[in-house]
């Protein structure tokens, strides 16, 4: 389970200056000014954004905004939180939202409507503990698995490998840095070199133990936070909050989910447990040089059950627990357990640094305990399923079969919830997105349903007129194996008609990969593929270059923004459904249909339209962008889930006509070319 965080980050402020006398200023004259300071100009959809989130925190309701691309949705929340005057936290997705609110949107916010409001709110960044450099970490050393006590690992690394490289500038950076925050290190260094130098929350000593609590930058950053206005998280801090209860969020009165439609896959891969053969022997390891020997070996006595019980598991659904797993489980349980009541009441004075080694090894050992625990005991919100990863082996997950009544009862209570995207009205409505929230279809509630509203502010692009959605109804259905041949050759026309300017997004990497094998000695453009460098580079080269064609899978579907002529042909191999075999995805749709309801429609069709509306998305960034969405699946125009996954895009001229639209891309590359000579 992603670990409890804590943190924060940030600054904002400057003296309040009293306000000028006369009438106090509307919403919009505040979001004028707020705007002007961006330097940007007003958009209808961002005004009537800003009046009605301005509604909703002034009556103390909820409401879900569609917001397209380019509406400058940031400012319509901000704005009128602000202007409320109450505690806000804002909870994003991603980095890149979270460093452009506290870089740049704040900022210049806080400071256009500092002379209207006669105040400064302050603002901060609340982050995970293992986002800040730990100073005992740098100065003690690391735990080690095998070895009694720590090691330090800046006389371990070679100086010429890539970590002994990081290391020597995380210790230059750790001299210079006033925040310790690693998102501030640029450039960034390795996973592995960042876990020397960082502990999670259950791994730190706490302040009030560690010699180095008085000047860490956890905890520095924890206190300015207290005394911040604005707090802006991220999703997975909403789900530690909601499931464990954990004293993570300040009091607040207003939330804000932006990229909201991430919230539910986000909270249920934070309320999903593991337990693979590696993360249970590192747990023995730990424990093991600290703790009774016939304690330890029990732990690696079940350790070794449960290894053996994986090397021959199925990948799959366990709607039911063997008897044999379920004694393993409950052996290892018991053991963690011991060894748990033992860390707590032995010392070892011969151990360097004690208390740390002891901090980590329990941490390990806890996680294991607590998820062979919620296996064993059973719960029918519960899904249980064995896992094959080719790099990481089998692993036993478990994971709620639904995150919406604890969504519902969580977030919805006691504060004014805003929550926004650019895709939240799937098939002309927002009940289907309410519905994996916890909430009644709009207009329905109770005293176990909350009130709430829909409002689709649009966007400031005229897509009919900017881009084309065609469907090439004429190409066989794809199957769950095998090669697409006449995808390919259709994908391959589309690239040349297009002059490049190509993003291809495939439903799996292994898609993606063959079709660039396949068109790299074909055509006669360069294609870029997802892996082949990092995620940045791909985006800027296939950004620089017209002609330059970039495929790739998940990240691509809503991590890209290239604006301009160099991004004028975004391809769908297929509608992107998830596995029918996945354990998690067939179980809620199963519990849809045994309560009545549509199982595929709600789960499958809803997880293709989101991605869908993403990725189409890609096209028009710009009021002068222009293209084709083409997606390579008959299905979507045939099959009668085709209406709906088409409505939940954006409103693309359609068509089919192959011919139609090889001649537009065409006209677009020629405009193109002559622009840029």
């Amino acid at each position: 389970m992603t670990e409890v965080t804590e943190v924060t980050e940030l600054s904002a402020s400057t003296p309040d200056e009293t306000p000028t006398a006369g009438a106090v200023p509307t919403v919009t004259e505040l979001l004028g000014a707020a705007v002007a300071a961006v330097g940007g100009s007003e958009r209808p959809g961002q005004v009537t954004m800003a009046e009605a989130v301005a509604e909703a925190v002034a009556d103390g309701t909820h409401l879900l905004v569609q917001a397209g691309t380019g509406t400058g949705k940031s400012l319509g929340y901000l704005v009128p939180a602000l202007a409320e005057g109450e505690r806000v936290v804002v909870a994003t997705a991603t980095l890149a939202l979270q460093r452009q609110l506290i870089e740049r949107d704040l900022p210049r916010t806080v400071e256009a409507l500092r002379p209207l409001l006669g105040r400064s709110p302050e603002f901060a960044t609340l982050k995970g503990r293992s986002n800040y450099l730990c100073l005992h970490r740098l100065h003690e050393g690391v735990p080690q698995d095998d070895d009694q006590g720590l090691f330090d690992p800046f006389e371990s690394a070679q100086p010429t490998s890539r970590l002994g490289r990081d290391l020597l500038r995380l210790r230059t950076w750790s001299q210079e840095t006033e925040s310790g925050d690693r998102d501030e290190l640029t450039p960034g260094v390795s996973d592995r070199a960042w876990s020397q130098v960082s502990v999670s929350s259950r791994e730190c000593l706490g302040a009030s133990r560690c010699a180095y609590g008085a000047e860490c930058f956890a905890e520095a950053a924890r206190e300015r936070a207290k005394l911040a206005e604005v707090v802006v998280t991220n999703h997975a801090l909403l789900a530690i909050d909601a499931i464990e209860g954990a004293p993570v969020l300040p009091g607040h009165e207003v939330l804000i989910i932006d990229e909201a439609h991430e919230l539910v896959s986000r909270v249920t891969g934070v309320a999903t447990g593991e337990l693979s053969p590696g993360g249970v022997n590192r747990a023995v390891r730990r424990a093991a040089k600290l703790v009774d020997e016939k304690v330890a070996d029990q732990l690696m006595t079940s350790a070794e059950a449960f290894e053996r019980l994986l090397e021959v598991a199925a990948p799959g659904r366990l709607t039911e627990i063997p008897e044999d797993l379920g004694y393993t489980l409950a052996a290892l349980r018991d053991a963690a357990r011991a060894v748990i009541t033992a860390l707590g009441t032995t010392r070892d004075k011969g151990v360097a640094d004690e208390d740390a080694v002891r901090k980590q090894a329990l941490a390990s050992v806890e996680s294991v305990q607590e998820v062979a625990e919620r296996i064993v005991q059973g719960s029918e919100h519960d899904v249980v399923w064995y896992e094959q990863h080719d790099r990481y082996g089998a692993s036993l997950r478990v994971a709620p079969l639904s995150v919406s009544g604890l969504l519902r009862e969580k977030l919805f209570t006691e504060r004014s919830v805003v929550l926004t995207s650019a895709t939240l009205r799937l098939g002309g409505d927002f009940n289907g997105v309410g519905a994996s929230l916890g909430l009644a279809p709009e207009g329905q509630h109770g005293e176990d349903f909350p009130p709430w509203r829909g409002i689709d502010v649009g966007s400031p692009f005229t897509y009919r007129k900017q881009g084309i959605l065609y469907v090439a109804q004429h190409l066989s259905p794809p199957g769950r194996e095998g090669s697409r041949a006449d995808m390919l050759d259709e994908l391959a026309e589309l690239m040349e008609a297009a002059g490049g300017r190509t993003l291809g997004l495939f439903s799996s990497m292994r898609a993606a990969q063959a079709a660039a094998e396949a068109l790299r000695g074909r055509l006669d453009l360069p294609i870029l593929l997802q892996g082949e460098e990092t995620l940045g580079e791909l985006i800027r080269t296939f950004a620089d270059d017209a002609r330059t064609c970039l495929f790739g899978t998940l990240s691509l579907w809503q991590g890209v923004d290239v604006p301009g002529p160099n991004c004028q042909l975004v391809v769908m191999d297929r509608i992107p459904f998830p596995r029918p075999d996945d354990p998690l995805v067939s179980a809620r749709q199963k519990a849809v249909e045994e309560e009545g309801g549509n199982g595929f429609m709600a789960v499958a069709a809803t997880h293709a339209a989101l991605l869908m509306a993403q990725g189409a998305g890609r096209l028009v960034r710009t009021t002068e962008d222009r293209g084709v969405v083409a997606v390579l699946d008959p299905r979507l125009a045939k099959a009668r889930y085709g209406s709906f996954l088409r409505a939940s895009m954006p409103d693309f001229w359609q068509t089919t006509d192959r011919n139609q639209v090889r001649r537009s891309l065409a006209a677009i590359d020629a405009a193109a070319r002559a622009a840029a000579s």
